[in-house]
C-alpha cells in the first residue's frame, strides 16, 4: 500500500491519501479516543501518542498533533494505517456507525427560510466543501438564522490559523453575493 501525505493549510494536521475509499460517503470527524468508539482505525492511531484529532474522508485521512513533531510522528501514523487496512479491518463497525453519524443532526432554521437554506447548502456543497476536502477538511452548515449563516469547521479547518480567513473572505463573501438574505456567517 502507497500512502501519500500533504501539508494542510493547517500546520498541525497532514493529509494522508490511500488512494483507496476511506468513507464510502460523508465525513467523520474525531477529537479523542473517547469518540473513536466506532472505529478501529481512528482508535488505533489516537493509541499514538501526540495525536489530537482524525478526520475520516472519503478517499483521505487527516491527523491532528499536538506538541508532537511530524517526523516522530509521520512513520507510526504510517505504520498504524498501513497495518490496519493490511489486516483487512473495518474503517467503521457497522453496528457502532449510527452514533458516531449524530453529531451531524441538529441543523437549525426557520421553516419560512428552506429555500434560502436549499441554496446555501447548494452553495456550500458543491463550491465549498469539494476545495475545503482538498486541504483535509470539512465544512458542515449547522443553521441559519437572522441572516448569520452558521457552520461546523472539522478536520484540518478545525483550529486552522486561516479559518476565519477563509470564513469571512471567502464563503462569506460568496454566499452574501448569491444568497442576499445571508448577512454574516460565523463558526460554531
Amino acid at each position: 500500500m502507497f500512502i501519500q501525505t500533504e501539508p494542510t493549510p493547517n500546520p498541525e494536521t497532514l493529509k494522508f491519501l490511500l488512494g483507496r475509499t476511506v468513507l464510502p460517503s460523508g465525513t467523520i470527524d474525531y477529537r479523542g479516543l473517547s469518540e473513536a468508539g466506532a472505529s478501529p482505525l481512528a482508535q488505533s492511531l489516537f493509541v499514538i501518542e501526540g495525536v489530537s484529532g482524525v478526520f475520516l474522508g472519503h478517499d483521505f485521512i487527516s491527523v491532528t498533533k499536538g506538541v508532537a513533531e511530524w517526523f516522530h510522528l509521520k512513520p507510526l501514523i504510517l505504520g498504524a494505517i498501513m497495518e490496519h487496512f493490511s489486516q483487512g479491518l473495518p474503517v467503521i463497525m457497522a453496528a457502532l456507525a449510527a452514533p458516531a453519524a449524530a453529531h451531524e443532526a441538529g441543523v437549525a432554521y426557520a421553516g419560512a427560510d428552506s429555500e434560502v437554506v436549499a441554496q446555501i447548502t447548494e452553495l456550500l456543497e458543491t463550491r465549498v466543501r469539494p476545495v475545503v476536502a482538498q486541504d483535509g477538511g470539512d465544512i458542515v452548515f449547522h443553521g441559519f438564522e437572522a441572516g448569520i449563516v452558521f457552520l461546523h469547521m472539522r478536520g484540518a479547518c478545525a483550529g486552522c490559523p486561516s479559518s476565519t480567513l477563509t470564513l469571512k473572505n471567502g464563503i462569506e463573501r460568496m454566499l452574501r453575493h448569491f444568497v442576499p438574505e445571508v448577512t454574516e456567517v460565523r463558526p460554531i
